[in-house]
This record gives structure tokens, C-alpha cells and sequence, in this order.
């Protein structure tokens, strides 16, 4: 793909990220705000490339993946930016709560292990504002959530830019 088939995915890509940062917002930002992003990048690319073809599942796809990446890095960009600032999330935040959900079925010994390791994370993020294993869960996470709404949102936004044609 050259530049001008990337550059809106790109720019989509980092708009949803940045809007998903806001509180609040950040709940939807998956399943609403992905998917409009990919739309838009469809809208841009026919405006950039003055193309009056029907978009094809090849291209809607492409634009979904590429916009879920786009997005999915920015955003664990921005929240880590946000954890690094404020040395707290809501992972550190909501531990507690998770830590006596576990603790109240009285599982395995290895979920004493796991509560052990989800708390050296949460102590890691309280002291320096970075934690290696959580950055690597959130970007996984965010990865797999974003490109599965892009691509979604990709197929919804070339069904709609289609009939418009």
C-alpha cells in the first residue's frame, strides 16, 4: 500500500485513540468509536483519491485492520503516557475489587499466584509509572479489540459508502 491508502487509516487511527482517552468515553471506544473511525478513513481515501468505484471487501477489510492497529497503538500510547503522569489507572484502581471477587470463591492456590502477580504489577505502576507485563497485556488487548471493530467497521462503512453510489 502506498501512503495515500495508509494516511487515513493513520489519521482515523489516532483521532480514535485520542477521543477513546477521554473518561467515560473510554468504554465505548471500542465498539462505537473504532468502527466510525474506519468509516471515516473509507470517506477520506474516495475523497483523496477522487474514486467513484465501489469500495470492495479486500479495501474495507484493509482499512478496518489498518485502523484497528493505527488505533490500538495510540491508544496504549496515550494510556500509558497517562499511567507514566499519574503512577494509577483503572487497572490499579479497580485491583481491590478484582482481588476480593477472587478471594471470595476460595479457588486454587494458583489463583493465590496470580493475585500475587497482579498485585506486583499494580505495585510497579504505584512506584514508577511502568509496568512491562501490563503494557504488554494492554497493547495484546487493545490489538485484537480494535481490529475486530475496525474490521466491522469497515464492512459497515463500505455497505453504507456503496448504497450511497
Amino acid at each position: 500500500m502506498d501512503t495515500k491508502k495508509i494516511l487515513p487509516s493513520f489519521v482515523c487511527g489516532f483521532g480514535a485513540a485520542v477521543v477513546s482517552t477521554v473518561p467515560g468515553i473510554k468504554n465505548i471506544g471500542c465498539c462505537l468509536i473504532v468502527p466510525a473511525a474506519t468509516l471515516i478513513a473509507l470517506f477520506l481515501d474516495e475523497k483523496i483519491n477522487h474514486s467513484d468505484l465501489k469500495i470492495n471487501l479486500k479495501k474495507a477489510l484493509a482499512f478496518g485492520i489498518l485502523t484497528g492497529i493505527f488505533a490500538a497503538f495510540f491508544s496504549t500510547i496515550f494510556d500509558l503516557l497517562l499511567t507514566f503522569i499519574s503512577h494509577t489507572n483503572d487497572y490499579v484502581e479497580a485491583l481491590p475489587q478484582t482481588e476480593s471477587l477472587i478471594k471470595s470463591y476460595k479457588l486454587d492456590p494458583l489463583f493465590d499466584q496470580t493475585i500475587s502477580m497482579l498485585d506486583a504489577m499494580a505495585k510497579q505502576i504505584k512506584v514508577s509509572g511502568f509496568s512491562p507485563l501490563y503494557t504488554f497485556m494492554i497493547f495484546i488487548s487493545n490489538i485484537f479489540i480494535d481490529i475486530v471493530f475496525g474490521i466491522i467497521g469497515g464492512l459497515l462503512g463500505m455497505s453504507y459508502l456503496n448504497k450511497r453510489k
